[in-house]
């Protein structure tokens, strides 16, 4: 019963043919091909017309048990915008720092493949040791406000000053 309403229904197929070995694809295009019928059941999506909906304004839907919130208070003043040139001025220390260990460390591995003296365990130690913790008191200087933040920004000076002192003035 449901197999013949569904042959009904088929839509007949191409067939094809193989090309012979002389023939060239220029002359399979040639061939006209069979178009196929398919059943229409209403109007094409391009004839189709659309009515148009009146629109509907959103609705605020709160809980029965909820309080009004209360007005969120502004800040009592401003940031300072000398804040900003420390914290950059820091970071960029911590930055500088960071990059001049792995300076050294690359110097230490270009040396020891080469065979030359390169420097010593104590810059190799000391320079990555101080970039990271002047790398992590610069953290704290970006998130933090107020004398945290001036206090981390102050390590990140005295780490640099030291390192430099330590390992490039003695």
């Amino acid at each position: 019963m449901g197999s013949s309403a569904a042959e009904a229904r088929a839509v007949p197929q191409q067939q094809t043919e193989p090309l012979a070995a002389g023939s060239s694809a220029a002359a399979a295009r040639a061939v006209p091909e069979q178009e196929t019928e398919r059943p229409t059941d209403g109007p094409s999506a391009a004839e189709a017309q659309t009515v148009p909906q009146e629109r509907v304004e959103p609705e605020l839907i709160e809980p029965a048990d909820a309080a009004p919130e209360p007005e969120a208070e502004a800040p009592a003043e401003p940031p300072k915008p000398g804040g900003r040139w420390w914290r950059g001025f820091t970071g960029s220390l911590a930055a500088g720092l960071t990059v001049l260990a792995i300076g050294v460390l690359a110097v230490a591995v270009i040396d020891l493949n080469t065979g030359a003296p390169g420097p010593g365990a104590v810059l190799l130690i000391g320079h990555p040791v101080a970039a990271i913790l002047a790398l992590l008191a610069q953290r704290v200087a970006d998130r933090r406000d107020g004398a945290p933040a001036a206090g981390a920004g102050l390590a990140v000076v005295l780490f640099t000053v030291s390192a430099l002192t330590l390992f490039w003035l003695t």
